[in-house]
């Protein structure tokens, strides 16, 4: 770090470093106009102030988020609205390339059906959760109440959820139908 007057700044090797990025990314960066360093010395190297690593800490961010850098200067420069329908999109974006993934993961785990390397994976499937469910104590009662309350409190993870497990669409399409009908059924027993 220099201090150019009263001023901390660092040149391209020391913001490469504590971004973890090469000084050839930090270059492509100036190049395409996304991070510009305020300043140069006197043999013309580039120096980033505060406010550029400040800058570099944002850009840092939204790319661990997957976004493209022509949507991240779009997201520098938008308003709040704006900004927030580009990250909605991103992670409507980020949902289906999951739910591809989770495809795909079943897709290779019936291939895979009887292999004994199968049960070092992170994968849980309907048997083993219902099984893991029924030892914890749960009964048909419980069990029915644990899928009424996440279809309430987060339908959307419920949905990712029974994906995640295997379950035919079909199958999930009941369940997310059946939880909300008697959530709907309990509640106006209560009343």
């Amino acid at each position: 770090m220099l201090i150019v007057g009263r001023v901390n700044m660092y040149t391209i090797s020391e913001v490469a470093k504590r971004f973890q990025i090469s000084r050839s990314t930090l270059l492509y960066y100036e190049s395409i106009g996304l991070l510009v360093s305020s300043s140069r010395t006197p043999s013309n190297y580039r120096l980033y102030s505060e406010e550029d690593v400040q800058h570099m800490e944002q850009i840092n961010m939204y790319r661990q988020s997957g976004m493209a850098l022509k949507e991240i200067r779009k997201l520098l420069t938008s308003n709040q609205q704006a900004f927030v329908s580009l990250l909605e999109k991103q992670l409507q974006n980020l949902n289906k390339e999951i739910q591809k993934l989770r495809y795909q993961q079943q897709v290779i785990i019936n291939l895979l059906r009887n292999n004994s390397k199968l049960t070092e994976t992170r994968v849980m499937d309907k048997k083993t959760w219902i099984a893991l469910l029924e030892a914890t104590g749960l009964d048909d009662e419980a069990k029915g109440k644990w899928h009424r309350q996440f279809e309430k409190m987060a339908p959307e993870a419920h949905q990712d959820f029974l994906e995640s497990l295997g379950i035919s669409p079909q199958e999930i399409e009941q369940i997310r139908k059946w939880s909300t009908e008697n959530d709907i059924k309990e509640n106006l027993e209560d009343r």
